[in-house]
């Protein structure tokens, strides 16, 4: 899922400083489930904008809604008529629903109120971790289910880098992060997989991830 963050209130204020009419707009999606953009949070910073509005002296209107997914044009209709009537869109959805609001009403700003992290897990209450770049070129039946790419400090294909120490990375030894290199080795190994780590990967080719310009993907069976 999409893991986002909100701004800092600061940022969000400014952002917002020329608008009259503010219309706070939540995602019931991904960021719903990691807590940065859904119903409740999109009330949490509703409040706020009129409280800290209010006390500095300025005339706000700070309404707010939140639509099932930003990034699905058909979705977004049911609030057409608040974003229309809105000065200003204070989107709190991934960076993808931020575009999409902007593309689809093209005579209104949309701007985001998070900040858009990665592509993650979430492994116990309130912790999300990064577990897939999204490099268009998946490897995880070669590396026995588990991402080197995404996972690794270096990002490195065939093994280790030598300097893990009792399983943790040498890079973030201060968050006991582990090696996912011998987290794949002993995985593998329980699977009787091994031998598939004896293969050797070429220097990956980075032009399915990002390679200067926007990806896309067009399925033929699903066109009209």
């Amino acid at each position: 899922m999409i893991i986002a963050e909100q701004k800092p209130l600061e940022e969000i204020k400014g952002m917002i400083a020329a608008a009259d009419k503010v219309l706070v707009l939540g995602c019931g999606t991904c960021v719903t489930v990691c807590f940065a953009g859904g119903e409740k949070e999109v009330s949490i910073l509703a409040s706020q904008l009129r409280m800290t509005t209010r006390m500095a002296g300025q005339d706000k209107e700070i309404r707010e809604c939140t639509v099932q997914r930003q990034c699905e044009p058909e979705y977004n209709e049911v609030a057409a008529e608040q974003i229309r009537d809105a000065d200003l869109v204070l989107s709190l959805a991934c960076g993808i629903g931020v575009q999409t609001m902007n593309e689809q009403f093209p005579d209104k700003l949309t701007v985001p109120g998070l900040n858009t992290t990665f592509l993650g897990q979430p492994t116990e209450q309130g912790i999300w971790v990064e577990r897939c770049q999204a490099c268009g070129n998946c490897i995880l039946e070669l590396t026995a289910g588990l991402c080197p790419i995404a996972r690794c400090a270096k990002s490195l294909l065939n093994g280790p880098c030598g300097g893990s120490q009792r399983g943790i990375c040498e890079v973030y030894t201060d968050r006991q992060t582990p090696c996912v290199w011998h987290e794949i080795y002993e995985r593998a190994q329980a699977l009787g997989r091994l031998d598939r780590l004896m293969d050797i990967q070429e220097p990956k080719n980075w032009h399915t991830s990002r390679d200067g310009g926007q990806r896309k993907i067009v399925r033929e069976d699903l066109r009209l």
